[in-house]
């Protein structure tokens, strides 16, 4: 199979994936905006987040950003905007900004350093905490903690739950196929010997 249809097809194995556009921004005070769909929660106390860095991702610029300020914002992507967040992905020179690039715009929020994507409805800044070195394939595994939030009120519900099918969040096939999502519902918390039931988008039993 040729490399680029492998890359396709392994892509594809692990189902939908979350689409987030990362910001930096070097000492400089040059914006640099690129896409991940690697982004995971690794905990909420404290509030973690990891994603993969590839070695040939933008030539490097986000990490070396995150390096040298240990500040990044991850900003969702909406179905608004997904072309152009698609479009961050091609490889930009270090002086050229992905955002002028791409028609997309920054948005900054003392005392945040870091830009935020303005068009992004669910966005977070993050404090660089460790990066792990994974030599299997040369990738590197970047760990942050959520500093800030931005996200639309009434989409956060009174049980903490962020309904993000209401702000068209999309999602990511393989490596270039873009979804939005249909709920089915909410689920109640899983205990043994005791059927689950479904729960509205508030949480409450149906």
């Amino acid at each position: 199979m040729p490399d680029r249809d492998r890359a396709r097809f392994i892509n594809s194995l692990s189902g939908f994936k979350s689409a987030n556009l990362i910001a930096t921004q070097n000492a400089d005070g040059n914006s640099n905006v690129a896409i991940f769909s690697s982004v995971v929660h690794l905990g909420a106390s404290p509030a973690l987040v990891g994603f993969v860095m590839r070695p040939d991702n933008n030539d490097r610029h986000t990490l070396d950003n995150i390096i040298n300020t240990s500040e990044y914002t991850i900003n969702q992507v909406s179905a608004d905007f997904y072309q152009q967040a698609h479009q961050t992905s091609a490889h930009y020179t270090k002086h050229q900004s992905e955002f002028e690039a791409t028609g997309l715009s920054t948005h900054f929020i003392d005392p945040i350093k870091a830009p935020f994507v303005k068009e992004s409805v669910l966005k977070y800044a993050v404090e660089l905490k460790e990066i792990i070195p994974i030599p299997l394939n040369n990738t590197q595994f970047i760990i942050g903690e959520i500093k800030l939030v931005v996200c639309a009120h009434d989409a956060i519900q009174e049980d903490g739950y962020i309904d993000i099918e209401q702000l068209h969040t999309t999602s990511i096939s393989g490596l270039d196929s873009y979804h939005t999502s249909q709920r089915l519902s909410r689920l109640s918390y899983a205990k043994p010997n005791k059927n689950n039931r479904k729960l509205s988008v508030n949480g409450e039993p149906l």
